[in-house]
């Protein structure tokens, strides 16, 4: 009896371990998919940027140009209608200040969220929580008409205002500042310590891994929005470069390849952005959204 004991129980194991490599296997498979379908389009506007204007018509496709050429990335950069290099300084000028101005209000409310008691802190809190369900197409119209009133169409000023909105920034900044504990902050008082320099000589500090995803997902935000820009700004002088592409795509119909080095030429910036915080990523996620 015992050994046939022994034996149903290492089928059992062997069938259970069977079917976990079958899933492992079939995860693997279903990621290596996912992976191939995002980086496919990125590929794709790599090989094009380089491309002539015939050769982005060659069928079969030719995924390395066979004549890879530096014109197109030269031809966005003299275009007669907009200025590349004003639109790239508009939009690095307002992802630099519009991500300072989102993250530091964050913080700033999510330090007093997390850390002075106050009558009706948390359920003022959850009332300002629930406007994350509020889609942002519906706060467009009361948003320029807002702006309209104040004379700041059409001036980057509207558009840094409108940064100070960073619900789920609060919410990040506050599940990360909940988690250091009020001793330190005792200790700071009984030192003499201001709550200004308590907040950037401990806070900050202390959930520097949040602070560096925020500052990524808001640079990231601000460097691709598309619908703000296009609500407020309209002279040329002051696109950026997303509103440029957008237009240059509908005129330079057939050339997709010039439109393609702006691509490229857009998302790095990025690129630099996220190697550089890209260690604090995962581990401010992960604070974020578990203490608290």
């Amino acid at each position: 009896m015992i050994p046939k004991e022994s034996a149903v129980l290492n089928k059992k194991y062997l069938t259970k371990e069977v079917q976990a490599m079958t899933l492992n296997t079939l995860f693997y498979i279903i990621l290596f998919v996912v992976i191939v379908m995002i980086i496919l389009p990125f590929l794709w506007m790599l090989s094009t940027s380089f491309k002539g204007t015939e050769a982005i018509r060659t069928i079969p496709i030719k995924w390395v140009p066979k004549d890879p050429t530096w014109d197109n990335y030269i031809k966005i950069f003299n275009l007669s209608s907009y200025s590349f290099w004003r639109a790239g300084f508009n939009s690095f000028y307002l992802a630099i200040t519009c991500t300072a101005v989102s993250v530091m209000s964050a913080s700033m409310a999510a330090y007093v969220f997390a850390k002075m008691e106050f009558k009706g802190r948390d359920k003022l809190f959850l009332v300002y929580l629930a406007t994350m369900m509020i889609p942002v197409t519906v706060t467009m119209i009361p948003n320029y008409t807002i702006l309209n009133h104040l004379n700041l169409l059409d001036t980057f000023t509207g558009l840094i205002l409108m940064a100070l909105n960073n619900t789920f920034g609060v919410f990040l900044m506050r599940q990360s500042m909940m988690g250091v504990h009020n001793a330190y902050l005792e200790g700071a008082l009984m030192d003499g310590a201001s709550m200004r320099q308590i907040f950037f000589r401990i806070m900050l500090p202390m959930t520097k891994p949040t602070l560096f995803t925020m500052i990524l997902m808001n640079f990231m935000g601000s460097w691709n929005s598309y619908l703000q820009p296009l609500l407020v700004l309209s002279s040329n002088d002051k696109q950026t470069l997303q509103l440029v592409l957008a237009t240059l795509n509908g005129q330079l119909k057939g050339k997709e390849n010039i439109t393609m080095a702006g691509a490229v030429i857009s998302i790095l910036p990025i690129l630099v952005v996220y190697v550089s915080v890209q260690k604090y990523i995962n581990q401010g996620l992960e604070i974020g959204g578990l203490k608290g």
